[in-house]
This record gives C-alpha cells, sequence and structure tokens, in this order.
C-alpha cells in the first residue's frame, strides 16, 4: 500500500463525506473488510478523487449522475451531502437530476429525488 496516497485519499473522503460518515466506516471495518477499505481509501479517494484534472465539485457532479444511474441510494445520500459541501447549490442539483430523468430515466430520478429532498431538509435543520 502507498501510505502517503491513503492518507491524501482518508483526508479527501473526510472533506468529501465529512467525519461522521468517515468514522462510522472506519469503526465497521473488521478484518473482512479491512483490504477493501485500504483500495477505497487509496485508490478511488488517493489516486482518484486528488487527482487535480478535476476539481472535487466535478468529480461530485459526475458521481451524483453515475450512482443514480445504478440506483445505488445509499450512496447517492453520501455523495449528494458531499456536493453541497463541494459548494453545489441545491439549484445545481436541481439540475442534475432532471439530466437524470432525461438520460438515465425518471425512475431512477424519482428515487434521487426523494433522497436529495430529506438531505436538503436534514441541512436546513442544522442551519
Amino acid at each position: 500500500m502507498d501510505k502517503a496516497l491513503y492518507d491524501r485519499g482518508m483526508a479527501m473522503r473526510r472533506k468529501v463525506l465529512g467525519d461522521e460518515y468517515v468514522d462510522r466506516a472506519v469503526a465497521n471495518t473488521d478484518d473482512f473488510n479491512r483490504k477493501f477499505q485500504d483500495l477505497l481509501n487509496e485508490f478511488c479517494w488517493g489516486a482518484v478523487w486528488t487527482d487535480e484534472d478535476l476539481k472535487p465539485r466535478d468529480r461530485s457532479l459526475l458521481n451524483l449522475g453515475m450512482i443514480a444511474c445504478l440506483g445505488r441510494m445509499h450512496e447517492f445520500e453520501a455523495h449528494f451531502r458531499g456536493a453541497l459541501r463541494n459548494g453545489l447549490t441545491p439549484k445545481e442539483l436541481s439540475a442534475v437530476l432532471r439530466q437524470v430523468a432525461i438520460y438515465c430515466g425518471f425512475p431512477a430520478a424519482v428515487d434521487a429525488h426523494r433522497v436529495a429532498k430529506q438531505v436538503l431538509a436534514a441541512e436546513a435543520k442544522k442551519t
């Protein structure tokens, strides 16, 4: 494992998903999924998310579309929160979901809207 890449990945993961989310993932690491978590931090978050060719905001846009298309709403929720942290506005996120509807189908967009509205409501309560 490339420790420096892993550490950069962990820092980016925390920046995008938040300490609470990452702390839960780390707490749930065991012998079964430890190597998977290491790969996730080193390659996904370290090699890809810290690559400077795209800004984290742009990566959030891409991820939301791809994850919504795949119907992975648990991951969509985490990355929707991350997109807000990366500076995307509710208006921009709404536009992403309209594009998801056209290119991936309305059922995917309906599910994504449901999750997005829950996240936005929870975030509004924090302020």
